[in-house]
């Protein structure tokens, strides 16, 4: 049984050996500078940042339709691409924003507009889905949405039954 096994080892070892003078033959030294290029690289992500990540319109009237711009540079080291901008509802729309890659030190904006509408604080969140190296940048605006005084009154609680005869 030990001469099966040392056997079956130094057939492996000859079968191992043998086989790295042809591998070493068949690597194109082209191919190789590419992935060293490559592989320096791969660290080098492109860095948003923003004027500002949040904007406070302040205090406005239920159904005013507002909107903002938001600026960003590429300080990274690689160009930048935001490929999607969406909000967590329909009420907030983000719209002008360039697909083509920013590249490094460049700024671009993109403008968001929010239809006014809620009650109170409202904050809404704006997702940029990026290159960088989270994948994902968030933005917010927020804002104070006075009730509408024409609005009907109704009070909590009080409710009439009919008698149908």
């Amino acid at each position: 049984m030990k001469k099966a096994i040392l056997g079956l080892s130094a057939l492996c070892l000859v079968a191992f050996t043998s086989c790295k003078e042809d591998a070493t033959q068949k690597i194109n030294s082209e191919n190789v500078a590419a992935a060293a290029e490559r592989d320096a690289t791969a660290g080098d992500f492109p860095t948003i940042n923003f004027d500002e990540t949040e904007h406070d319109f302040g205090t406005i009237a239920n159904g005013t339709p507002v909107q903002t711009v938001f600026k960003y540079t590429n300080s990274g080291n690689a160009p930048l691409v935001v490929s999607n901008i969406k909000s967590t509802c329909g009420c907030t729309v983000p719209s002008d924003w360039s697909r083509d890659p920013l590249a490094p030190g460049e700024s671009a904006e993109f403008t968001v507009k929010f239809d006014g509408k809620g009650t109170n604080q409202v904050s809404k969140t704006i997702t940029l889905t990026t290159n960088t190296e989270k994948g994902a940048e968030t933005v917010k605006i927020k804002a104070f949405v006075e009730k509408d005084p024409n609005a009907p009154v109704s009070k909590a609680g009080s409710a009439a039954i009919k008698q149908v005869r």
